[in-house]
């Protein structure tokens, strides 16, 4: 029998599925409408957070597919593609830059760094599919939005990880 080399990893798929259900219902919450159409929310806490806890693909698919869900099922059909792809970015520079950082910074300078970092592709990805979709000129009004997401989804992800996930074993972090 040939020997798999990409062995699924059942515990972090089931993580990763509860992560993405957690991200769709952090996202649903609340949702504050913005001029593009779109809306401020909290999933961006958990997009960090699943990328702190994960890491790798299943971090990063989890995040995608938990934020573009909350999307299909809010109305908001037109922005899940790109939703998939801006939130699985945002998990992965999140997650590359805490991993980095970790080793030679103190957690709360990693995931200060990563999620700005992670926000700021957030921010840049909606303003590019949103001036593709509209026009530049409309893109613009959708900013201040995803700058307030990306505010409230650094400060909650941050306080969680200091209060809470620090103090998790190593073995379930990435």
């Amino acid at each position: 029998m040939i020997a798999m080399k990409n062995k699924v990893n059942t515990k972090k798929l089931a993580l990763a599925g509860v992560l993405a259900a957690l991200t769709t219902v952090a996202t649903m919450i609340i949702q504050i409408p913005t001029p593009t159409k779109g809306f401020v929310n909290l999933g961006d806490c958990i997009v960090n957070i699943t990328a702190w806890l994960l890491g790798g693909l299943y971090g990063c698919a989890a995040a995608g597919i938990g934020s573009a869900l909350a999307d299909i099922i809010s109305g908001y059909v037109i922005y899940a593609p790109a939703t998939l792809v801006i939130k699985f970015l945002m998990a992965l520079c999140s997650w590359k830059i805490f991993t980095a950082l970790k080793e030679k910074h103190n957690t709360f300078v990693s995931t200060v760094t990563a999620s700005v970092i992670a926000e700021l592709v957030m921010s840049l990805g909606y303003f590019l599919y949103e001036s593709v979709l509209y026009s530049p000129a409309t893109a613009v009004t959708g900013i201040g939005g995803n700058i307030a997401q990306g505010v409230m989804g650094i400060i909650s992800a941050v306080a969680i990880h200091e209060i809470v996930l620090k103090r998790l074993p190593e073995k379930y972090r990435s």
